[in-house]
């Protein structure tokens, strides 16, 4: 049974809600002339309207966190870590309705939903082991006789974290709660495209009761972007979204002296080895190439087989692909559900015709698709093209859809090589039963994330989310210790004992 929550809470009905934001630990209305309508990408009809915020209700948000920060700076880690105690236990206990809210928004299937809760969920378990985590060192004798040094971690003020429509629940989670944990305060804009899951979340946020202004909510768009990367009282800004626009927050927040860490995309490769173990890697490999209709920054977009795989590879991953279902996502038997919006759907299918007129062979083509009962919806079919080249766009360019490439190579030097002539280093994966293969890859591969007989190689919360190349800017990541050293300065205390 869904528990009492506040009335910011998003109903299971496709009534239309009014998104809000949160400001010094109140819900607040938006004073905007713009907004727009939040979709179901299962069905084409709008299900919330999200305020395009103005400067001035961001600046609000600010100085709240401001406001707050000296207290909260002062609170005790343990103290601290005792709020997100209670946030778990509230989590947990809404998870369900948590995730029908990110499918219903996003459109991935409701076990996908479900995995990506627990994660931001498990983060949280991650910070209320603060007091360990922020722990500094020291030495006896350090600097010389009777002269002792030590490091300590300090919270350094305000951040924020601007998020992607992929992942509503999760990825906020890489930042929010460690930034929080360590004693900062904390401003949050999800994507526009989807802040109906953090509505729900943040009605369990104001449950715990956090002091007013310590975590924050703005929602809106590039405005509202752009105040927070030139605010002066925004001390650091985290980032998750494609390349081009994780570069541009990175030079304008750098710019205005913040810290900053921007994950950018992607364009991971799967290597299937001659000895791959095929009953168990295809549907690994379909998993990522298809998972969340191929909205992951870790999400498998080419596939290269070596050797004698390339003809197995082929035959199987079509096969597989011919049973899955595409369909709502809140439905128990679909495999992969809707696109996020029109405008995706149509650069997708865009990259599919480029595809074909580069020269690419399709092995299984998912423009056709159709959904009964949901005529508008958002969907794209399983797109899987042969004879890919590693010069064709299909092949360099981050499509973020349901749309793999395979590539044929003669071993395992040649498709490191392909990986390593990408602009991106997100993820790589290998297939393979030899630990030599294995070793070789884990060595040489140039991206952030590897995967061995892994294709969606996502960190536990308690590792960094790693990146390379063009997928990352900046030297700390998202979660785990990373994620203490961005949120913390280290001072260095010298003391003299006379």
């Amino acid at each position: 049974m869904e528990k009492r929550v506040s009335a910011s809470a998003v109903a299971e009905t496709e009534s239309m809600v009014e998104v809000k934001n949160y400001i010094g630990g109140k819900w607040v209305s938006s004073s905007t002339s713009k907004w727009q309508d939040v979709n179901n990408p299962a069905t084409g009809r709008p299900i919330g309207r999200v305020p395009f915020s103005t400067a001035g209700e961001v600046d609000a948000a600010v100085k709240a966190a401001k406001e707050a920060f000296p207290a909260w700076r002062a609170t005790p880690p343990l103290e601290r870590s005792r709020y997100f105690f209670r946030l778990k236990e509230l989590m947990e206990d809404d998870l369900e309705n948590i995730a029908r809210t990110v499918t219903r928004e996003n459109g991935k299937t409701i076990d996908d939903a479900r995995g990506s809760v627990r994660r931001a969920i498990e983060n949280v378990e991650v910070v209320t082991g603060i007091p360990s985590l922020m722990m500094g060192y020291n030495l006896e004798d350090g600097a010389g006789r009777n002269i002792d040094e030590e490091v300590i971690r300090q919270p350094l003020g305000v951040f924020t974290a601007i998020c992607p429509f992929n992942f509503p629940a999760m990825v906020p989670f890489w930042f929010l709660p460690y930034a929080v944990a360590c004693g900062n305060t904390f401003v949050l804009k999800p994507s526009e495209q989807v802040p109906l899951t953090q509505q729900r979340i943040f009605s369990q946020i104001d449950k715990v009761g956090f002091p007013p202004g310590v975590i924050n909510l703005v929602n809106g768009g590039r405005e509202a972007v752009d105040c927070l990367l030139d605010h002066p009282d925004i001390v650091g800004v985290s980032f998750v979204g494609s390349t081009p626009v994780a570069k541009y927050i990175y030079k304008r927040a750098a710019e205005n002296g913040k810290r900053v860490q921007a994950q950018g995309g992607a364009k991971n490769v799967l290597v299937v080895m001659p000895d791959a173990n095929y009953e168990k890697a295809i549907p690994n490999i379909l998993g990522s190439c298809f998972g969340a209709a191929g909205q992951r920054c870790l999400a498998g977009s080419l596939i290269v087989a070596v050797g004698d795989a390339y003809g197995e590879v082929k035959r199987r991953l079509t096969e597989a692909t011919a049973k899955m279902k595409v369909g709502n996502g809140l439905e128990p038997d679909t495999d992969m559900g809707p696109v996020i919006s029109k405008e995706a759907k149509e650069r997708i299918l865009g990259y599919i015709d480029v595809g074909v007129k580069e020269g690419a062979e399709l092995l299984f083509d998912g423009r056709q698709v159709k959904v009964e009962g949901h005529p508008d919806g958002f969907y794209v079919g399983p797109t899987i093209f042969d004879k890919v080249t590693p010069d064709m766009r299909i092949a360099r360019e981050e499509i973020f859809g349901p749309v793999v490439g395979v590539i044929q190579a003669k071993d395992l030097d040649e498709a490191l090589s392909i990986i390593a002539s990408s602009p991106y280093g997100n993820s790589g994966s290998i297939y393979t039963e030899s630990g030599k293969a294995a070793r070789e890859f884990r060595y040489r591969a140039p991206v952030g994330n590897v995967g061995i007989n892994i294709g969606v190689a996502a960190p536990m919360a308690y590792f960094p989310f790693s990146g390379q190349k063009s997928s990352f800017f900046g030297s700390h990541h998202g979660q785990g210790r990373d994620a203490i050293d961005f949120f913390t300065e280290r001072k260095v205390v010298i003391t003299r004992w006379l």
